[in-house]
């Protein structure tokens, strides 16, 4: 589980006494904890695609800080959250291309939007962008 993996993860940064690893780790296991602890609430359990989503998010979240930044002209800054995103990046499946993602949209019977975006939540969540997913399916239309 991807879970184990990041948390092996951080061990490792500790003992290396890597501080830029060892804060990006921090910050994706107490997402992970959050997102466990809501999902206890309702009987689950925190999966590898919940992680996947987390992962995404940081990611994001990062990218705007290193966008803020950049136009401060902060470039310590930028690089120390530039190695944080590729940490974090490593730990994220291979997301489906735009070809695969049409593929699997002219393999359904039904094409409508809900239809389709309810098929890839449920079996692709994690490995595809769902905005990717959008866009494809309105080029095909």
């Amino acid at each position: 589980m991807l879970y184990e993996k990041i948390k092996q993860a951080n061990v490792q940064a500790m003992k290396d006494k890597d501080s830029v690893a060892r804060s990006i780790y921090s910050v994706l296991l107490n997402k992970i904890m959050l997102e466990n602890i809501k999902k206890r609430e309702k009987g689950a359990e925190v999966d590898d695609a919940d992680i996947s989503n987390i992962l995404q998010k940081t990611i994001k979240e990062l990218g705007e800080e290193k966008e803020n930044y950049s136009k401060q002209g902060n470039s310590e800054q930028v690089k120390l959250i530039e190695k944080q995103i590729e940490i974090a990046s490593i730990y994220l499946p291979k997301m489906m291309s735009g070809e695969e993602i049409a593929q699997e949209i002219n393999a359904l019977a039904d094409k409508s939007i809900p239809a389709v975006m309810k098929h890839f939540k449920q079996n692709f969540n994690g490995k595809c962008d769902m905005r990717l997913v959008q866009e494809v399916l309105k080029g095909l239309q």
